[in-house]
């Protein structure tokens, strides 16, 4: 027999759920939806199709039921949110009425005709600039694919038999291929596709399973058995590693567990630095169901909660009571003290598909978010009012994004004002300690920020867009990702521009970018007295233990350093040494 290569050949991508998983591979090949081609002759095949379409979209439903009935023995609510969310597509008129009339009006069989309108739906999502919005268009194509598959009669991929645990590598994954996947035998996800914001991360890392991502064709590179190594916390998969790398790791796995278990043993504590300058840090969550790990994890509050999904794969506007029952939910939970409900941040036609509103819409960057909130005002309209009519429950601000100068700003406020005195009339009680807020996330905004931060309560700097507004690249592009730097001078620069605006005129500044909760940044921003942090939750306890053992006297005095230097690779290379130097053992662990 010949002796085993190793070929520690090690990948990069996007680490999104942390930690180290170490087993044999299983190679996902989902099974492609082979959508067959022909033309009906007479109504009575047209009539036979519409049944045919019928009966598997109600087969679909029962498999998502049965799907979510097995995950009930675990305490997570996110897969199965996202689940029903699925069965919510499926029942959904509009996507029927659409599948039935391309059958009647087209002459085509069932499958074709499903395919006509997931292709229809792709193509309005492609023309996203918002990468979590865009990244929905793979739940609507799994929809799709589970339709025809029970119109062909076809039986869908699972692990096999057997209790070995196994890493899943994938092209993708959707929500239901992880959640039925006997999750117990699951160690960890590797995919070619996906972001840090995609259903698939949402769901391992509500399982805390470790998960990288966005690894282009790693699919091509990994056969099943084949020995795997997945760091989700550094995004790093090594493939046949050599029995002194799997040593390593595995030293390495026990180091991160036993830090995560001592990190949640203090993950409530509050973020005070020895010299007694406390940082608030809050939650970024999508869904009501991430609050429970939230606050397991040390957040004090929300900090920023994305109202999109409300919006999303809808061919009908949620009604004001759909909108304030669920903002219900995530204001007031004890023991968080506040919640920031972001208006949401979408964009016109490639959003909605009520044609009405279709017409009116410029597919284009430019007419998203509070821009689009500014013409369509009734639209607008109705999620304020049910904002306001469940800020009784807690402590509320509302944080309107993409703000870009005073003017909207200012118009915004009017159209808040209106609505307050319209359900005020209607003896509605609107507490009177609602702040409200704007996202600096455009370039004009912190140029502005002077001017800004005499029109609101706080702001909040979502450096996601920020950071690639400012460097002119496409942070979801791979070929000009590695420019996305958070420690580049100029973003720093920006940074501190805002803080000090918003500080002179007595008002917070918070962060909820991906840079909040990268530990490695987080002296920085205490050097920039940045007042509030908001991150997923595994990040928290770590970001919060860096601040208890650092000073406010440090972290100035490595800002001091980093501020002068003209380099990004110089800055980066700065920080790094010295966190390693100073915070080795609450880091997490280097790429090899």
């Amino acid at each position: 027999m010949a002796d085993k290569i190793y070929d520690d050949t090690v990948f990069k991508g996007l680490g999104v759920s942390p930690g180290i998983a170490i087993g044999k591979a299983f190679l996902f090949a989902q099974m492609e939806a082979r959508a067959a081609y022909y033309n009906l002759a007479d109504d009575t095949q047209i009539k036979n199709e519409i049944e045919r379409l019928k009966q598997a979209i109600a087969k679909s439903i029962e498999q998502i039921e049965v799907i979510k009935t097995n995950l009930l023995g675990f305490e997570v609510k996110d897969p199965i949110y996202i689940l029903e969310m699925y069965a919510a597509m499926l029942r959904d008129e509009s996507f029927v009425e659409r599948t039935t009339q391309n059958i009647r009006n087209e002459r085509v069989n069932a499958e074709w005709a499903v395919g006509m309108t997931v292709d229809a739906y792709a193509e309005i999502f492609s023309k996203l600039d918002n990468d979590y919005i865009r990244s929905r268009i793979s739940d609507v194509q799994d929809i799709g694919k589970r339709i025809i598959w029970n119109l062909a009669g076809e039986k869908q991929h699972h692990l096999p038999e057997g209790e070995s645990p196994v890493i899943i590598v994938a092209r993708d994954l959707s929500p239901a291929d992880t959640a039925q996947m006997k999750i117990d035998r699951v160690q960890g996800f590797v995919t070619d596709m996906g972001s840090s914001t995609s259903h698939t991360t949402i769901v391992a890392r509500s399982l805390e399973i470790p998960a990288v991502v966005g690894m282009e064709k790693i699919s091509q590179a990994i056969r099943t058995n084949d020995t795997v190594i997945v760091d989700g916390t550094a995004g790093l998969v090594i493939v046949n590693p050599s029995p002194e790398l799997i040593r390593r790791y595995e030293a390495r796995r026990r180091d991160y567990l036993i830090a995560r278990s001592e990190m949640l043993v203090s993950a409530k504590q509050p973020a005070i630095t020895v010299d007694g300058y406390r940082m608030q840090i809050g939650c970024n969550i999508e869904f009501a169901e991430e609050i429970p790990s939230a606050i397991e994890h040390g957040a004090e509050g929300i900090g920023l909660y994305r109202t999109e999904f409300l919006y999303i794969n809808r061919h009908s506007l949620a009604s004001q009571e759909e909108h304030r029952i669920n903002y219900e939910s995530v204001i007031g939970v004890p023991p968080l003290e506040w919640a920031t409900i972001r208006t949401f941040d979408l964009g016109g036609d490639k959003f909605f598909s009520d044609p009405k509103l279709a017409k009116e819409m410029n597919p284009q960057m430019g007419l998203r978010a509070i821009r689009f909130c500014l013409k369509e005002k009734e639209i607008f309209k109705e999620q304020l009012r049910a904002i306001l009519g469940a800020a009784h429950r807690g402590t509320t601000r509302i944080l309107f994004p993409m703000i870009s100068g005073v003017e909207e700003i200012r118009e915004t406020k009017k159209i808040l004002n209106g609505v307050k005195t319209e359900i005020l009339s209607q003896g509605v009680v609107i507490p009177q300690d609602i702040d409200i807020g704007i996202m600096i996330e455009v370039p004009s905004a912190v140029v502005m920020a002077d001017e800004l931060a005499h029109e609101v309560d706080f702001f909040s700097i979502g450096t996601n867009d920020l950071i690639q507004y400012a460097l002119a690249i496409d942070r979801i592009n791979e070929h000009v990702h590695y420019l996305y730097e958070p420690l580049h001078p100029a973003v720093l620069r920006l940074i501190r521009t805002v803080v000090i605006a918003g500080h002179k005129a007595n008002i917070r500044v918070a962060m909820c970018g991906e840079m909040a909760g990268d530990p490695l940044n987080t002296l920085i921003l205490l050097a920039l007295r940045i007042d509030e942090l908001s991150m997923y939750p595994l990040a928290i306890p770590r970001v919060k233990k860096i601040i208890r053992r650092a000073s406010l006297q440090e972290a100035d005095a490595l800002f001091a350093r980093v501020i002068h230097l003209s380099s990004a690779k110089e800055i980066r290379g700065l920080v790094e040494e010295y966190m390693w130097d100073n915070f080795a053992d609450i880091l997490p662990a280097r790429d090899v």
